[in-house]
C-alpha cells in the first residue's frame, strides 16, 4: 500500500481536466489532494467523484483557489470553507476538520494530518512593513488574485483567519504526535526557506506564515507535503522530507506523460535522506 500526493490540478483548464480523467486505478493506495484542485465547489465535487473511485482513501486540504468566491457563488470566507468540507464529507474524503487518519503501509504506521493554514504576509523582507507589502510586490508587477477573490469573513482579515487556524491546528497536532509520527499536509509551504519561485520571487507574501517554521521538528513529521508554488521539488531539512507536489497550469507539465507521471509517492517514498538544498522535478 502506497501514499501518493498531487496538488494544483486546476481543472478549470481543459487540458488538466482531460489529463485527470486518465488517472490510473490504485485500489489499495491512498491519495492526498493538496489544494487548488479547482476554483469552484462544482469542480471540487467532480474531482472527488473521480478520485474516490480510483483510490482506497482520499485526503484533501484547501488551496486558495478553492476558497475563492467565484462568479455565481455566494458563500464567502469561513462559509465557503465549510461548504467545501461538507462536499468532501459527502464523498467520505478526509479533511482538516476530521480525525487524522492512520496510514499503515509497508514503511510503518503514520498519522496523516491535513491542515488548513493560510498566509499572513510574514514571508516578506524585514524592512518591508505589512501595510506596504502588496505595494512592494506590485513594484515588480506581482499581485495575487486572492486580493480580489478570497474573502476572510467573519474574520477581520486573512491574517486573523490564518492565526486562528494556527492555534486550532497546534492543539490537534500536539495531541496527535504523542501517538504517531506524522505526515503534515498543507497547501501553503510551512517554511519561508522552501518558497522558491524564481520567475516571481515577490509572490512569497502570499505563500505561508513564519509561525509554522518549526512544525516539522515540533510535531514529529516524517514527510511534509505542500503545493501552491507550481515548482515540483524535493527538499530535506533536519532529516525531514519536504515535497512540493504541484501539477500546475497546462504549460507547466508535459501532457504527453499524463497526470499519472506527476503523482508523487510520499510513503514509502525514497529511502535515502540528503541534507541541503532540494531538487526540482
Amino acid at each position: 500500500m502506497k501514499l501518493y500526493a498531487i496538488s494544483d490540478l486546476h481543472v478549470g483548464a481543459g487540458a488538466n481536466l482531460e489529463g485527470l480523467r486518465d488517472l490510473a486505478y490504485h485500489p489499495e493506495d491512498w491519495l492526498i489532494l493538496a489544494g487548488d484542485v479547482g476554483e469552484t465547489t462544482a469542480q471540487l465535487r467532480s474531482v472527488l467523484a473521480l478520485c474516490v473511485e480510483r483510490f482506497r482513501e482520499v485526503v484533501w486540504v484547501p488551496g486558495n483557489h478553492e476558497l475563492w468566491t467565484s462568479r455565481g457563488e455566494s458563500a464567502r470566507g469561513q462559509a465557503k470553507y465549510e461548504e467545501l468540507v461538507a462536499v468532501c464529507r459527502s464523498f467520505g474524503v478526509h479533511t482538516p476538520e476530521d480525525p487524522y487518519p492512520v496510514f499503515q503501509g509497508t514503511s510503518g504506521r503514520y498519522r496523516i494530518a491535513p491542515l488548513f493554514i493560510l498566509y499572513d504576509y510574514s514571508f516578506r523582507p524585514p524592512d518591508v512593513p505589512r501595510k506596504k507589502v502588496v505595494e512592494w510586490a506590485m513594484e515588480q508587477g506581482v499581485l495575487c488574485a486572492d486580493e480580489v477573490f478570497l474573502w476572510s469573513e467573519p474574520f477581520p482579515s486573512r491574517e486573523d483567519w490564518c492565526w486562528s487556524r494556527v492555534r486550532y491546528s497546534e492543539a490537534r497536532l500536539e495531541d496527535a504526535c504523542r501517538h504517531d509520527d506524522l505526515v503534515l499536509v498543507n497547501h501553503f509551504p510551512l517554511m519561508r526557506d522552501l518558497v522558491w519561485i524564481p520567475s516571481i520571487p515577490r509572490f512569497a507574501p502570499w505563500c505561508g506564515t513564519t509561525m509554522t517554521a518549526d512544525w516539522h521538528r515540533r510535531f514529529r513529521a516524517k514527510v511534509v507535503v505542500s503545493g501552491h508554488l507550481h515548482v515540483r521539488r524535493t527538499d530535506w531539512l533536519d532529516g525531514v522530507r519536504f515535497e512540493e507536489v504541484s501539477l500546475g497550469n497546462p504549460r507547466q507539465w508535459r501532457q504527453e506523460l499524463g497526470v499519472n507521471h506527476y503523482l508523487r509517492e510520499i510513503l514509502p517514498g525514497p529511502v535515502d535522506a540528503a541534507e541541503g538544498p532540494g531538487s526540482a522535478r
